[in-house]
């Protein structure tokens, strides 16, 4: 066996299952769906440090490396059939970025990218036809799922909304008053809501009740987080 695929064997994701499909959980924050052969990244963000370089803040470029080898290695791994953006895969307005994403992409080969809309992705109709990318306006259905960027506030029954938006995160506490805010993905009856992608992002603290299901990312591990678990 060779390291690759030792590293395959040993990698740490987390399973969940929504009538007939299985959903992979994987620690550099995506979804990995076998039935499908798709993979699903929420909120990469890319371009936000041109961004604010534009508006006189000086955040480097290689800010964002880290998210597109992580990119890179999970399309060598799984080898995607379809790839799904679920919104805000760029951050805002037109940046020189933009094409440099496009070039990257147009070099993981086999793979068809998907962009479901999101609030942030409002480049101009132009700079989306010329790109790599099928975009999609509105929800996405794909067999007992419904792929979105915002969280629906109606799911059809016997659907599953796989979405991003929220950055969502968890609270773990310790002794001493330590605590750690975490990525996480959180499931609830009718949502799995993605950690986002990015690097260059924030996250918002996720209230969960008896029925959701959370799992923190720490130190390239998938963690189920038990109501009331703590560290240290």
């Amino acid at each position: 066996m060779n390291e690759v695929e030792n590293l395959t064997k040993l990698r740490s994701r987390a399973n969940t299952k929504f009538g007939s499909i299985s959903l992979n959980l994987l620690h550099e924050r995506a979804i990995w769906v076998p039935t499908l052969n798709a993979l699903l990244i929420a909120d990469l963000h890319f371009g936000k440090a041109a961004h604010f370089r534009k508006s006189g803040v000086p955040i480097p470029e290689n800010i964002h490396y880290a998210d597109l080898h992580r990119l890179s290695m999970l399309h060598q791994e799984f080898r995607p059939t379809h790839t799904y953006f679920l919104g805000d895969l760029f951050h805002s307005d037109w940046n020189e970025q933009w094409e440099f994403l496009n070039d990257f992409l147009a070099q993981l080969k086999g793979t068809e990218f998907h962009l479901i809309k999101g609030n942030h992705d409002v480049l101009g109709p132009e700079f989306y036809r010329q790109s790599i990318l099928t975009i999609h306006d509105q929800p996405l259905i794909l067999s007992e799922l419904v792929l979105s960027h915002e969280p629906l506030k109606s799911v059809p029954p016997g659907m599953l909304n796989l979405c991003g938006h929220i950055h969502p995160g968890v609270r773990l506490a310790g002794k001493a008053k330590q605590s750690v805010m975490l990525p996480c993905f959180f499931q609830t009856p009718s949502h799995l809501i993605l950690p986002a992608f990015g690097n260059f992002t924030g996250l918002a603290q996720v209230r969960r009740n008896e029925r959701d299901s959370v799992w923190a990312i720490a130190n390239e591990k998938i963690i189920p987080v038990l109501s009331g678990t703590s560290i240290g």
